[in-house]
C-alpha cells in the first residue's frame, strides 16, 4: 500500500498538464454567448449590438443573445462584463459612454481600459439636435430655436448622464446662453418617447433611433454634431461647427464590441474573427449606412488605441468645461 501511494504521488504531477490541456480543448462557446447591451432595447446601441450579433452568430456556432441592462447610465450593464468570468460567454458591446460616463460623473466602478479586451469597432455616428411637439413647428433652424428660447426655462433631454448627449446639450445651452434644465434617461428610446410626448424640448440623438421619426416629421432635425460633415440623409441641416460652436462638438464617437479583461487570447482571437467578418459584410455595412451610421471596423489594437485616445481626449473636454454631475 504504501509502495502504491508513493507511485500515485510521483504520478500526480504528470496529470495536472494533462487536466489543464483538456481545459483548453473544451470547445468554445460551450454554452450561449451572452453580450450585454447596457441601455434600453430600441435605442441605437441596441440597434448596433443587434447588427453585430446577428453577423457573428453563424461565425462563432453557437446561440448568441443580447441582453439588455439599462440603468445607472450604462454603468450597471458595465460593471456585470467587467466582473464577469472571462470566458468568453458574457460580453459587452456598448459605445463611447463607455469611457465618457466615469470621468463626467467621477465614478470609476470599473477601469474602462483595464477591465477590458477589445474584439473590435463596429462604426461611429453623428447626433443630430432633434425637436418634438413642445417646439412650434415654424421653428426650422437652429439658430430660430435659441431665438424662439430666449426667456424660457427649457428642458433638454440627454440619453444617459455623461454622455455626448449630456455634454452636447450643456453646451449649447451655454454657448447660445440659454436656460436649460437637463433630464438624464435611461437610453434613446425613453427620451424620444418623452420627446414625441411634449414633455422635453429637444435634446441630442443618434439617427439609428431618431432616424425614422424625423423622416415622418414627427420630430425635427435642427444641427448635427460629434462630425465634421453633415449626415448623408440630411444634407440641408448645417453641423454645429458650421453654424460657428464650438471645436467640442467635433468629438466623435464609437461602438464596438469588448470581453472581460484576462479573457484567454484563443477566445479572443476567434471573437475578434467573428467580429471581423460581421462587420465586414456587406449587408450589414449597407444597413448601417442606412441609419446614418458609418461603418469603421477596427481590429483589437487599433480599437483600444482608439479607445485610450478617446478617454484622453474626453477627460480634456471635461477639465476644460467642468462638466461634472455627481450621482
Amino acid at each position: 500500500m504504501a509502495h502504491l501511494s508513493r507511485r500515485a504521488i510521483l504520478a500526480a504531477p504528470l496529470l495536472l498538464p494533462l487536466a489543464a490541456q483538456a481545459q483548453t480543448q473544451t470547445p468554445y462557446p460551450s454554452r450561449p454567448v451572452r453580450v450585454i447591451v447596457p441601455y434600453p432595447a430600441g435605442g441605437g446601441t441596441d440597434t448596433w449590438g443587434r447588427l453585430a450579433v446577428e453577423g457573428m452568430q453563424p461565425e462563432l456556432g453557437g446561440t448568441v443573445i443580447i441582453d439588455n441592462r439599462g440603468g445607472g447610465n450604462g454603468i450597471i450593464g458595465t460593471e456585470a462584463v467587467a466582473k464577469a468570468e472571462p470566458d468568453g460567454h458574457q460580453l459587452l458591446f456598448t459605445i463611447t459612454s463607455h469611457i465618457q460616463v466615469p470621468v463626467v460623473m467621477r465614478r470609476f466602478t470599473y477601469d474602462p481600459i483595464k477591465d477590458f479586451a477589445p474584439i473590435g469597432r463596429l462604426s461611429y455616428t453623428a447626433l443630430a439636435f432633434c425637436v418634438g411637439p413642445k417646439v412650434p413647428a415654424e421653428v426650422t433652424t437652429l439658430q430660430q430655436f435659441v431665438e424662439w428660447s430666449k426667456g424660457k426655462d427649457l428642458s433638454l433631454g440627454n440619453y444617459a448622464a455623461g454622455s455626448h448627449g449630456h455634454a452636447f446639450a450643456v453646451l449649447l445651452a451655454r454657448e447660445a446662453k440659454l436656460k436649460a434644465v437637463n433630464i438624464a434617461y435611461r437610453g434613446e428610446s425613453p427620451m424620444l418617447q418623452d420627446m414625441l410626448g411634449g414633455s422635453i424640448d429637444g435634446g441630442f440623438h443618434s439617427m439609428a433611433a431618431a432616424g425614422a421619426m424625423v423622416r415622418d416629421g414627427k420630430i425635427r432635425a435642427l444641427a448635427v454634431a460629434a462630425t465634421r460633415q453633415r449626415i448623408a440623409s440630411l444634407p440641408n441641416v448645417p453641423t454645429m461647427l458650421e453654424l460657428g460652436y464650438s471645436d467640442y462638438f467635433g468629438f466623435t464617437s464609437f461602438s464596438g464590441l469588448f470581453a472581460p479583461a484576462k479573457t484567454p487570447q484563443p477566445i479572443v482571437d476567434k471573437l475578434a474573427a467573428a467580429f471581423k467578418v460581421a462587420a465586414n459584410k456587406p449587408t450589414i455595412q449597407e444597413r448601417l449606412i442606412g441609419m446614418d451610421t458609418v461603418p469603421a471596423y477596427l481590429p483589437p489594437a487599433e480599437f483600444k488605441a482608439e479607445v485610450e485616445r478617446s478617454l484622453k481626449q474626453w477627460t480634456e473636454i471635461v477639465e476644460a468645461l467642468d462638466l461634472r454631475m455627481d450621482g
